[in-house]
């Protein structure tokens, strides 16, 4: 096998089991590996610290496959994603939803793999060198779940470049999706668009933060920002809310946001087309008011390199929030950027309040859906951060 050698001192993250290795920490490489071969990784001195897939056009040089020396084959990834499933079949169990993140890349052994179900459908993202290499036995292991009609890939998302690889989308097993799926969550429908929608078509992740909201907006004004196809809207308006205004810059996120409001036989919402930072200052300047924001904004801030400019977009949005909420109103505000970590996140609502004059307590930590595990060793599997927010 292929070896990576480790520079002087530059193994104390993988000691820790951290799964990455940057492209500074190597000495020097001993063979040719190709884009996502296996390799060892050792250490100056020589000692085995781990297999791992080779990427040699990323600042990410290799992702850990596992810590025991031995070769990576179709059986290694067969077992790693059959227990992937397993670990989540007690916990669809008890979730009134058909829909679940069956693996999330790092912090189920499989870096660089996303899989999402919906119903009898999985959709893939392979976003490493490694994960590419190995799309065949991870695509057929996923098709032969149980219940699987289809295995869809959306490997189109920027990380892929950073990898030098190109995007994919398209059937891996069986037929395609239709154009749109229908999954349930907590007694609503949804419909998801998985050939061209947002990540796999679905933000599951906010699966508890959406059922929150609902137990909270009784006989409240809701204002849902960056609303997408209506997840955090739909469930205000079940929860009984006296209004919902939900804005989206995305004309055909809305028309799929107005179809699930007609699937639910809901109460109609305000559905605004603008972009949320507009929409915000011109409803400061109307004087509008409201109990209850919700602020769930796309990734401002993929890696830390983007953190400051995202800090800033964070703010602005809070401080905006803070000032069209009614006396003790709700701010339930979140960051799915990996470069903002959960204290920096504190800091910015934390200043966005103190500029916006306003006096307010934190009342939860928001997190992602248990099926988005978060590994010890690996603290960025935790990209979703959340905050709930009362005025004093």
């Amino acid at each position: 096998m292929k070896k990576l050698i480790l520079k002087a001192g530059r193994d104390k993250s993988l000691r820790r089991r951290h799964p990455w290795i940057f492209s500074g920490a190597i000495a020097r490489v001993e063979g040719d590996p190709a884009p996502g071969e296996t390799v060892e990784v050792r250490s100056d001195a020589g000692a085995f610290l781990a297999v791992a897939a080779y990427s040699p056009a990323s600042q990410i040089r290799a992702r850990v496959w596992d810590w025991q020396p031995g070769e990576i084959d179709g059986g290694f990834f067969k077992k790693r994603v059959e227990d992937a499933a397993q670990s989540r079949a007690g916990l669809l169990e008890g979730l009134a939803t058909d829909s679940v993140r069956l693996v999330h890349g790092e912090a189920d052994g499989l870096p660089g793999v996303v899989a999402d179900r919906y119903a009898d459908t999985i959709v893939v993202q392979l976003l490493s060198a490694g994960a590419e290499r190995w799309r065949e036995p991870i695509s057929t292991t996923f098709a032969a779940l149980p219940g699987v009609a289809r295995v869809w890939e959306r490997s189109d998302a920027e990380v892929r470049e950073l990898e030098g690889l190109p995007a994919r989308v398209g059937a891996l097993c069986g037929a395609a999706p239709p154009e749109r799926l229908t999954i349930r969550e907590h007694g609503l429908s949804f419909a998801v668009e998985v050939r061209a929608g947002h990540k796999t078509g679905f933000y599951l992740d906010q699966r508890d933060n959406r059922l929150r909201l609902r137990s909270m907006v009784q006989d409240r004004d809701v204002l849902d920002c960056f609303c997408y196809t209506g997840g955090f809207a739909l469930n205000a308006l079940a929860g009984g809310a006296r209004s919902v205004t939900a804005i989206e810059s995305s004309g055909a996120a809305l028309d799929v946001a107005r179809e699930n409001t007609r699937l639910n036989e809901l109460p109609g919402a305000e559905w605004i087309e603008d972009d949320v930072f507009v929409a915000l200052r011109r409803f400061r300047d109307e004087r509008r008011r409201f109990d209850v924001v919700v602020l769930d904004p796309p990734k401002f801030a993929p890696t830390a390199a983007h953190a400051a400019r995202a800090a800033r977009a964070y703010k602005d949005a809070s401080l905006l929030a803070f000032k069209l909420l009614k006396l003790r109103g709700a701010l339930m505000t979140f960051s799915c950027s990996g470069g903002i970590t959960a204290d920096l996140f504190h800091k910015i609502v934390a200043g966005a309040a103190l500029d916006a004059g306003v006096s307010a307590h934190i009342e939860a930590w928001l997190h992602a859906a248990p099926d988005h595990p978060v590994a010890l060793d690996f603290p960025e599997s935790e990209y979703l951060k959340g905050l709930l927010c009362r005025l004093a």
